[in-house]
């Protein structure tokens, strides 16, 4: 058994999540529960194989391995079905770079880009530092379940001449795990108009009870070369600080134009430490993820009964995928200004749901990814703050 309730001091790590606070405007002794890495210690399989490359004591240019793509093959075969040839994959130092890059790669200046908000804001952000045009498709909330109009998409996407869907799947922060079905009409319609498609699936690992992950090239094989399909090992091992991802263009042609783009931004090789990481997590790491993955379960179910019991006005938007937590506050009747100020009087700090973009405002997020003792902690303060 993996003892994740043991708390890990981080104050004095150069932590953006707890040593970030005041340069954010936020108290130092802060409660963050916002940025999406989790409070656990990576894999000790992962920690020994990076301690093994330390001892070498030489850190010069790395390229990945065999052994690389073949941990990277297991995983992806086991557990989604995904087979892929190693020249497919061009690493890149994370997900939001590769979107940016994507970005870049295939589209103009002026061009429309098509995101569904409420969503992880570094979309919105990619889009518009790139000088697109923004498009959004808003999500629908349905009872206790987001789902996607699909009219309204095919009609932006027609309307504004989208050349990029940007899909989040598993959805940050809706907690949504796309059903094959919806992942399907998606990639219809963006056949039907020839809109590329950047698949970001940092989360595919975290999948709830009763839900299924469907990679987007493996559920739509006969669209497969419009697909960028985009993982990373830094959300599902706690690596995000080693920056490092792996994207997926099967097409030859795409695949050449992501790489120049890559090469134009001056990035060529990963770093060492983050490729051992990388393959040790893929390689040894599924037992600890099983673990990992129970103890997030019983963080949310705490949370889901903790806020029926003495905060009945939110509500926990049924976890599907993630270890990120979506409340909905509307019934407090503030606004995300107000939320903000109330929560961090109480000493906690929290992703404004507003931040998401459009749908977002009256939600906030939660990383339930630390020690029970924490999130207890968080919630007696959020109870306090309203």
């Amino acid at each position: 058994m993996i003892n994740f309730g043991h708390l890990v001091e981080r104050h004095g790590t150069d932590s953006l999540k707890y040593d970030g606070a005041a340069s954010r405007g936020k108290p130092a002794d802060i409660l963050p529960l916002w940025v999406a890495d989790m409070d656990f210690p990576a894999p000790q399989v992962v920690l020994d194989a990076i301690h093994q490359r330390v001892s070498h004591g030489i850190f010069g240019y790395s390229e990945p391995s065999a052994e690389y793509f073949d941990a990277l093959g297991n995983w992806f075969t086991t557990r989604f079905g995904y087979e892929f040839k190693p020249e497919w994959v061009t690493l890149a130092p994370g997900v939001v770079y590769a979107i940016s890059m994507a970005i870049r790669a295939f589209t103009k200046r002026g061009e429309a880009v098509l995101i569904q908000e409420p969503v992880y804001y570094p979309f919105r952000q990619m889009v518009v530092h790139n000088e697109r045009e923004l498009v959004v498709n808003e999500l629908q909330l349905r009872g206790e379940t987001y789902s996607v109009d699909f009219d309204d998409f095919e009609k932006k996407i027609a309307d504004n001449n989208v050349r990029l869907f940007i899909l989040c799947s598993p959805h940050n922060p809706v907690s949504r795990c796309w059903t094959a079905e919806e992942l399907r009409e998606m990639v219809r319609i963006c056949a039907k108009y020839d809109v590329l498609i950047f698949s970001d699936e940092i989360h595919c690992d975290f999948i709830f009870k009763g839900n299924t992950h469907h990679a987007l090239p493996v559920i739509c094989p006969e669209e497969s070369a419009r697909i960028i399909f985009c993982t990373a090992p830094s959300k599902t091992f706690n690596l995000a600080g080693l920056q490092l991802s792996n994207v997926f263009i099967s097409d030859e042609g795409r695949r050449k134009l992501f790489v120049k783009e890559v090469l134009r931004s001056g990035f060529s090789q990963a770093g060492g430490l983050a490729i051992v990481a990388c393959r040790a997590a893929y390689a040894y790491g599924a037992e600890w993820l099983e673990e990992l993955n129970g103890y997030l379960w019983d963080n949310m179910m705490y949370m889901d009964n903790f806020l029926k019991k003495n905060m009945p006005a939110v509500k926990l938007i049924p976890p599907q995928a993630t270890y990120l937590a979506w409340l909905d506050c509307r019934a407090l009747g503030l606004s995300p200004a107000e939320m903000d100020e109330r929560l961090t009087k109480a000493g906690l700090w929290l992703s404004r749901g507003d931040s998401f973009g459009t749908g977002g405002a009256g939600f906030t997020r939660v990383n339930v990814g630390c020690p029970r003792s924490t999130l207890e902690e968080c919630m007696g303060r959020f109870a306090k703050a309203f």
